[in-house]
């Protein structure tokens, strides 16, 4: 029965507005909006069934590789490096790199430090001119890691004895350890995040198709291997994941080491944190635009490691999951609320992003008491991520930005300990963002609407998450750093 029965309008009426917007509701409701949304919810159901299919697909092969024990060593031969003068009994320095590089360099070790006078191409374009360098063609092998990458001193001796004895393999990658996970509630959303990917999403690929994104730090690549893929492109924001689709369009293969971890800092400030998802979610869409028509051409690699690359790695991973979360439980969940004709099956609405939500939890077993936060802040990130996806798809404005990603590190802290404590001084503006605060008054509004009229009791997750809208809206999210 419709909510909204034909009404009377009497012309100068304080009701006019609200009358006439009552009427015209009703008059598209019927044949246009009910239609519309019905379709959307098929195509997200749709996509919701993608999601959940790979996500349950890769919790079985990650439990057959736990109770087979398929590791790295059994796979693949790997024989210890004898030793040798630069082990050295230190760890490798974590700053002031240039002295660290002239002491080695004084005991005739051949180490060079190099850095360049302009930022085109970005990190790319760092790569690319640090393989320029003369010395380059006389090594097999080179080692990425990113400013804030802390590596054990043994990481080499674990590394390099996979590519000295498996002439096929490309690249091998280590996992990444957050020192500061433990900072804010934000941190350890993050770690959430990213320990599935790292514990599952990289050991499936590795395991089955040997193959996976680079993660662009914390690697070693056999320089071989990046010269006949093409070497480092900066078409994208993702020119670690750009390369890793090369090479493996060449036949290489790549191996992840999850028991050797490295050391980082994940960005804990709500502006760097955006900044990064939107290069993260926007580059792959872009990536996938250029590339896709060359990975169904490819003649090197089977038609199955071709539709794994396509749809699970690009299709699910980077494009479905993002799009599915913010518009099916973001936008058309909470719009069934105002069109009771459309209804959305509990299995759906329930049972299926409950079982996702499980499943992402095995990364991190010590936080799955925060398994309700994490839900409600990847739901608001995933607007960001959304928007991002298309405007990579769409080659639009913000296609090619790169900001580096602000971490605070341990100097600030020690410079912030040192300084006398004072009144923070804020910048509303700065910390008011609209996105948020207009999607958490839509929600809150489909939560009122839904307390009156509803019978779903959705009014549950939708004042839940608009009140997570309106946190991050406000920036009260993360470290927040005061001006100075």
């Amino acid at each position: 029965m419709d909510r909204f029965p034909s009404t009377t309008i009497f012309p100068g009426t304080t009701d006019d507005l609200s009358m006439q917007m009552a009427v015209i509701w009703g008059q598209i409701k019927a044949p246009l909006i009910v239609p519309l949304l019905k379709l959307a919810v098929v195509v997200c159901l749709i996509m919701s069934v993608m999601l959940f299919i790979e996500r349950v697909y890769m919790g079985i092969v990650i439990a057959l590789v736990k109770l087979f024990g398929r590791k790295p060593d059994k796979r693949f031969k790997w024989e210890a490096i004898k030793d040798d003068v630069e082990l050295g009994n230190s760890a490798y320095p974590m700053d002031m790199v240039e002295l660290e590089c002239q002491r080695w360099a004084s005991k005739g070790i051949n180490i060079k430090y190099e850095i360049r006078d302009n930022r085109n191409g970005y990190k790319a374009g760092a790569l690319k001119e640090g393989m320029k360098h003369s010395y380059v063609k006389h090594c097999d092998y080179v080692v990425i890691f990113d400013a804030d990458f802390q590596p054990e001193p043994d990481f080499l001796w674990r590394t390099i004895p996979f590519l000295v004895h498996n002439p096929e393999l490309a690249l091998v990658q280590a996992r990444w350890k957050f020192v500061n996970a433990d900072e804010c509630l934000m941190t350890r959303m993050q770690e959430m995040s990213l320990d599935y990917h790292f514990t599952v999403e990289q050991e499936v690929g590795s395991s089955t198709y040997s193959f996976f994104g680079f993660n662009g730090t914390a690697g070693v690549w056999r320089i071989s291997a990046l010269n006949e893929a093409g070497g480092w492109k900066d078409r994208t924001t993702v020119e670690d994941m750009d390369l890793a689709v090369r090479a493996s369009l060449k036949g290489w293969k790549f191996l992840y080491l999850g028991s050797l971890k490295v050391k980082n800092e994940l960005p804990s400030t709500l502006k760097a944190y955006r900044y990064q998802q939107h290069r993260w979610s926007c580059g792959p869409a872009n990536l996938f635009r250029k590339m896709v028509m060359e990975i169904i051409k490819n003649k090197k690699v089977s038609t199955w490691k071709k539709v794994h690359v396509i749809y699970s790695f690009f299709v699910v991973r980077k494009l479905v999951a993002h799009i599915v979360t913010f518009i099916f439980y973001c936008v058309v969940l909470p719009a069934t609320v105002l069109v009771p004709e459309v209804e959305v099956p509990k299995w759906g609405a329930v049972y299926i992003p409950s079982i996702i939500t499980i499943l992402n939890a095995v990364g991190t077993p010590r936080s799955f008491h925060l398994m309700v936060f994490w839900i409600l802040f990847e739901n608001v990130m995933s607007l960001h991520r959304t928007k991002a996806t298309f405007i990579g798809l769409l080659e639009a404005g913000r296609v090619n930005e790169w900001i580096v990603t602000e971490k605070l590190g341990d100097a600030h802290k020690s410079k912030a300990a040192a300084k006398a404590p004072r009144k923070p001084r804020f910048r509303f503006g700065e910390r008011l963002h609209v996105l948020e605060l207009s999607v958490g008054a839509y929600l809150f509004f489909c939560g009122c609407y839904d307390v009156v009229f509803g019978k779903n009791h959705y009014f549950i997750y939708l004042f839940a998450q608009a009140i997570a809208f309106f946190i991050m809206g406000f920036g009260y999210v993360g470290t927040i750093v005061p001006n100075s």
